[in-house]
């Protein structure tokens, strides 16, 4: 990894978080449906750029392992990589988001406060996902077999998934996030505007950041490993997990008014994680490969289809 690379990132990310907070979003107010279909081709685009600038510089951003000669076709497929994990990873957002929803509309937060807390809870997934990743990484890269045992979560996962009926009202009393934080830590019992601590106390505000991390740490658990599915490389992994993240806030506010239209994205999400399951094992007991490209289509068209079988098949209610 090429430090100065991974240094000018995360500068970038970091100026990116301070700029959204400080200057487009210094005030609390409800983001509409055109807002948020602006940022949501911002941060597009963004990781657009960004994977043409792998496709041109990516032996300089990574340098490869000894013994790779030809750059291009180097560059070429860690461009494609790149793409099939941001895709992948903003594919399996998606089921996030309508977890996220049920915890905003369980807890009975207000709506203009919803940007302050998906922007610490962000900014909270950058820092846990560094951790994961170049931890799992590391793993990875001495215990190849470990792919095998994602594979064997990532099926496990998806089955789950087209058994579960949908998203139901979270018990936010005995939620075990809530229950921990209650125990341990002085909790007010009325919310303070966006303030997360009030008297040197914690606001029900902050207990919903905690829950939403803790539901990200549980969806990391899927999303990453699959991420791995494609390429082992960290600064991958990372990079494409980051853009993808970063512009979830703005996916959420897209799809919040609309997530019940795509009712069947969440079994095509769940099929999704089977077929990456599949072929973690495959990889590694049978010496399958698949290419990346076609891993990329796969992620693209499961996703498509899903969106339009939802529209053509509406749910009943």
């Amino acid at each position: 990894m090429n430090t100065l690379f991974f240094t000018i990132f995360m500068i970038f990310v970091i100026v990116m978080l301070t700029l959204d907070l400080t200057v487009f979003h210094k005030k609390d107010h409800i983001v509409g449906v055109k807002e948020a279909a602006v940022w949501t081709g911002i941060w597009v685009a963004l990781a657009m750029g960004f994977a043409v600038l792998v496709y041109f510089f990516g032996d300089w951003m990574m340098p490869p392992a000894e013994g790779v000669t030809d750059m291009k076709a180097y560059r070429s497929e860690m461009t494609s990589e790149f793409l099939a994990g941001y895709f992948l990873e903003e594919s399996l957002s998606i089921d996030n988001i309508f977890v996220m929803i049920m915890i905003f509309v369980s807890f009975g937060i207000k709506k203009e406060y919803y940007h302050r807390v998906l922007f610490w809870g962000i900014f909270g997934a950058i820092v846990l996902r560094f951790i994961f990743i170049f931890g799992l990484g590391a793993l990875v890269t001495k215990f190849s077999w470990l792919l095998a045992v994602f594979g064997v979560i990532l099926i496990y996962s998806g089955v789950k998934m087209f058994r579960d009926k949908g998203n139901e009202p979270i018990d936010t009393s005995n939620h075990p996030v809530v229950r921990f934080a209650s125990k341990h830590f002085p909790v007010t019992s009325e919310s303070h505007g966006h303030d997360f601590f009030h008297a040197g106390k914690m606001t029900p505000l902050f207990l919903v950041l905690l829950v939403i991390e803790f539901s990200d740490i549980i969806f990391a658990v899927d999303s990453i490993p699959a991420i791995f599915s494609i390429t082992q490389n960290p600064v991958i992994v990372y990079t494409s997990n980051i853009f993808a993240i970063m512009g979830l806030r703005s996916l959420f506010f897209l799809l919040s008014d609309v997530a019940d239209r795509f009712w069947l994205l969440h079994y095509g999400l769940g099929a999704l994680l089977c077929f990456i399951g599949i072929k973690m094992i495959g990889g590694q007991f049978f010496g399958w490969h698949i290419p990346t490209l076609t891993s990329l289509g796969v992620i693209l068209g499961i996703l498509v289809f899903s969106i339009i079988l939802s529209i053509l098949i509406p749910k009943k209610n």
